[in-house]
């Protein structure tokens, strides 16, 4: 049985006025139903157009409360990360679940350990046979991909180009993101718009997608990038201190190619070791600007004094490429996350078993204490 309150926060998150995702009115309903009582910081949803009485529809169970009110609660659900800063207001013993990301953030675990905050991290949720069970991957590849030929189509309405060359789109990773990149790049990142084209009698795409086995031969890398009119970064990269893509590589495209970069990490040169981002010397986007040409002068904004960036071609780059559709992204979420608050309902965070039911197994995967321990 549970002993920790059921108190669960839901503070909003103060990242780029892009960023507009909230937990949906019906995920709120369906939590309070398995026991949860909800606190909703003021103004929650307000930039989507949700008011408070959108959220509590008449129920006595779910409550408007203080930024500080809504983090100090016994669990507390964030997409995002919270900032430094806000890790100062969870106090310790706290269950914070959220996108943590820990294997890429080592900065932030020492924090939540420093801190004595438990948590849980949503992308570290996997079933049994480690597949993620809280993600989108999907839409991180289409969103992308997208964007990349909506920058292709304003230099070539309808994509359609003298020659008849078809679209060459290359994807470093075949995973889960890079699998949905391939049907993303074989339909130009959009039905409507590959649905258009094929009616125009357009050239189509090609996609090609290489792994580890032939992404470090530099011959064979040279001559595909220069029939690239996009290259797709969705790698996952066993060692995050070295790129996939060194800055010289980006020579070797076509003036009018467009870098994709669906893996978006961080730089922190401080961690040891050190995480590069997986294209050398391209800055990290936002929900707020995502598209990068060579002369932007916020290209450098992102990136370390020290990190290449002599080479460029335009960059879209997204730390949250599901957010640029906010309600159809957070439904998605609130479905797969709806079973797994369903056990912490009624077991703590405390009492996760690795041995417990297959919920409980993905929940006990993803604390802290067991990242510490296996790491």
């Amino acid at each position: 049985m549970s002993t920790r309150s059921k108190r669960i926060g839901f503070p909003r998150m103060k990242k780029e006025p892009g960023e507009r995702r909230v937990f949906l009115p019906e995920f709120i309903q369906a939590i309070t139903k398995m026991g949860f009582e909800v606190f909703i910081e003021e103004g929650y949803g307000s930039r989507s157009g949700f008011t408070f009485d959108d959220f509590k529809e008449g129920n006595p169970a779910v409550h408007m409360c203080s930024r500080e009110e809504a983090f100090a609660e016994s669990y507390v659900l964030v997409l995002r990360s919270p900032t430094p800063a806000e890790f100062e207001m969870i106090p310790a013993g706290t269950c914070l679940i959220s996108m943590l990301h820990y294997p890429t953030r080592p900065l932030r675990v020492e924090r939540l350990k420093n801190c004595g905050i438990d948590s849980i991290s949503l992308d570290s949720i996997v079933d049994d046979t480690n597949i993620r069970m809280v993600e989108n991957m999907k839409a991180v590849a289409w969103n992308g991909i997208e964007v990349a030929f909506d920058v292709l189509e304003q230099r070539w309405p309808g994509l359609l180009r003298a020659g008849d060359q078809p679209w060459k789109v290359l994807v470093f990773g075949a995973g889960m993101v890079g699998k949905h990149a391939v049907d993303a790049g074989s339909k130009l990142g959009n039905i409507e718009r590959n649905n258009e084209h094929i009616q125009q009698k357009g050239p189509g795409s090609i996609v090609y997608c290489v792994g580890r086995n032939i992404s470090t031969n530099e011959a064979q890398m040279k001559d595909l990038f220069a029939q690239a009119d996009v290259v797709v970064d969705a790698s996952q990269r066993r060692d995050a201190s070295k790129p996939v893509i060194p800055n010289e590589w980006l020579a070797w495209l076509p003036e009018h190619a467009v870098v994709t970069d669906l893996a978006v990490d961080p730089y922190t040169l401080n961690a040891a070791p050190p995480v590069v981002r997986g294209v050398e010397g391209i800055p990290q986007g936002n929900l707020d600007q995502y598209i990068f040409h060579p002369e932007d002068p916020n290209w450098c904004k992102t990136i370390p004094d020290c990190i290449l960036t002599a080479n460029r071609r335009t960059a879209v780059t997204c730390y949250s490429w599901p957010g640029i559709h906010p309600e159809a992204c957070m439904r998605h979420y609130g479905q797969q996350l709806l079973p797994l608050m369903e056990v912490l309902a009624h077991v703590d965070y405390e009492q996760l078993n690795p041995n417990g039911s297959y919920f409980e197994r993905a929940l006990y995967r993803a604390t802290l204490r067991e990242w510490l321990r296996s790491n």
